[in-house]
């Protein structure tokens, strides 16, 4: 990702990728956004978290951390970008130190299966349903145990984002586009008529055109990234001002750096999951010194921005 500038936002598009890169030990889903010049922030990274449950459907939380290149997680080099061969060790499906995650959710696993004491779970009605999708048949089969996880449809479904440059002109090409548009289909509207749509024209009507304008040629961005640059807003309703924004418990002011678009949710089949998961922006900020943390997390903040503000 690009460092502080005020120049094209980057764009983030959804590509669906085999399991074994979306299952890689060396960076599993997050926002991958080093820092170039900083050596402990070589490996920086965003972690952007949205509970389905009542009472905080849609409730959302982000979550930076960074490690210099050399450290005791990650490779010195870089990942492969071959897939194992077919005789080669399977991608290993749960982490092999640290904390016991539940096969279904990714919650702290306290508990686990009596019968094989390898699987674990956050809860009685986890592993229950794990046990009904497929745990059952594959209990006896410890030794294939942690390369096999059924889709519970719980979770999200999980893609590859490949990041793709924004034409810098595309802004000034749609609108000349639009206007154009505009008085073909009204050029024999009478001028007064004209003139009066105009003046009634709001400003949320041109903060709306404004990101329709902006994303038309790039209609299936999810995610745009620009450490430092404007978000785009749906609405002029319910933008932060400066205030609104916490200052990072180090002192520092936190600035924009990303946005997830409400595009996104099209690829998350929210519907399966039986809650209403919604938002028009979801605009993540960041400390603007992007402090230190050693080898732990810190959280950050993240504004949400619903298209009912829009309307």
């Amino acid at each position: 990702m690009a460092s502080e500038s005020a120049g094209p936002a980057e764009l983030g598009f959804v590509e669906a990728a085999p399991s074994w890169r979306l299952r890689s030990e060396q960076f599993p889903s997050k926002v991958y956004a080093p820092l170039p010049g900083r050596a402990d922030a070589f490996h920086r990274c965003l972690f952007l978290f949205c509970c389905r449950t009542p009472p905080c459907c849609c409730g959302l939380r982000v979550f930076r951390n960074q490690l210099p290149r050399q450290n005791d997680f990650y490779s010195y080099e870089p990942p492969s970008e071959d897939p194992p061969s077919e005789t080669g060790e399977s991608v290993y499906l749960h982490l092999k130190s640290g904390a016991h995650l539940c096969r279904v959710c990714g919650c702290s696993g306290p508990k686990r299966c009596s019968r094989c004491h390898k699987a674990h779970y956050c809860s009685k009605e986890h592993q229950s349903l794990d046990w009904r999708l497929g745990h059952k048949q594959a209990c006896a089969q410890t030794d294939n145990l942690d390369n096999i996880v059924p889709d519970h449809n719980f979770l999200f479904p999980e893609f590859e984002i490949v990041i793709e440059t924004e034409d810098e002109i595309m802004p000034e090409v749609v609108e000349r586009d639009d206007e154009s548009e505009i008085i073909g289909t009204m050029g024999e509207a009478h001028e007064e008529e004209l003139e009066s749509m105009a003046k009634h024209e709001s400003k949320e009507d041109r903060i709306f055109r404004k990101f329709k304008t902006k994303i038309s040629l790039e209609p299936e961005q999810i995610l745009r990234y620009g450490r430092g640059i404007a978000p785009l807003w749906i609405s002029g309703e319910n933008t932060p001002k400066e205030k609104d924004i916490p200052d990072c418990p180090c002192g520092a002011k936190r600035l924009f750096e990303f946005q997830v678009m409400p595009q996104l949710l099209n690829y998350l089949k929210a519907d399966r999951l039986g809650r209403s998961v919604d938002w028009g922006v979801l605009a993540i900020f960041t400390c603007a010194e992007s402090c230190k943390l050693g080898i732990g997390y810190t959280e950050e903040f993240v504004w949400k921005q619903d298209i009912t503000d829009a309307a």
